[in-house]
């Protein structure tokens, strides 16, 4: 009785055994098949700057010479890998926008969240929102949030470093509305940027 009982233990051991390797092949088989699809591909971070065209667009004729502004843009990014072709970017800059004319330069603190996609090696398209915040002025009449949206197409030039352009277009009148008057701003961004 005792040899049987033996014999039954050291079975169910051994068939324990064996079905743990099948359990782990499996495993193995589903990571390695998982790792073959669109799985995360980590994170990059870099800095893109360059040059602002911008201007306003009013409704109606303004009372003054509208002239585009030329100015610049610095930030920082993230570049966060979703899949293959697919990325992530959500960026913190400053941009000086707006128009030639003083009071209506537009000094913005930006966040955009720009999705990537791959066309090939060295091509990327990109769009997205973007929300920014005035700085610099109080009580000028201009609003201190704008809304817009943003489009691009970006060129590797090496493996960090690569050259961007950009246009943006303002969702939102960018005066207050107790002036009755509307604008909405956009902007062409000529940028390079690099990876680390």
């Amino acid at each position: 009785m005792k040899k049987l009982i033996l014999f039954t233990v050291l079975l169910g051991f051994s068939f324990f055994g064996f079905s743990q390797d099948k359990d782990s092949e499996k495993a193995a088989d589903s990571v390695k098949v998982k790792s073959k699809g669109t799985a995360f591909q980590g994170v990059m971070y870099g800095v893109r700057g360059g040059y602002n065209i911008s201007n306003l667009s009013f409704d109606t004729a303004p009372n003054m010479v509208n002239k585009h502004r030329n100015s610049i843009f610095v930030g920082f990014f993230a570049n966060i890998g979703l899949s293959n072709t697919i990325s992530l970017m959500p960026e913190i800059q400053f941009s000086a926008e707006g128009a030639n004319d003083e009071k209506l330069h537009l000094d913005y603190i930006q966040a955009p969240i720009f999705f990537r996609f791959r066309l090939s090696e060295k091509i990327h398209i990109g769009a997205g929102p973007q929300v920014s915040l005035k700085v610099h002025k109080v009580d000028d009449g201009i609003k201190n949030f704008a809304y817009s949206g943003v489009g691009g197409i970006e060129f590797k030039l090496s493996h960090m470093l690569f050259a961007d352009l950009r246009y943006t277009y303002g969702f939102t009148n960018v005066f207050d509305d107790y002036l009755n008057v509307e604008a909405k701003n956009s902007n062409i961004q000529i940028g390079i940027g690099y990876k680390f």
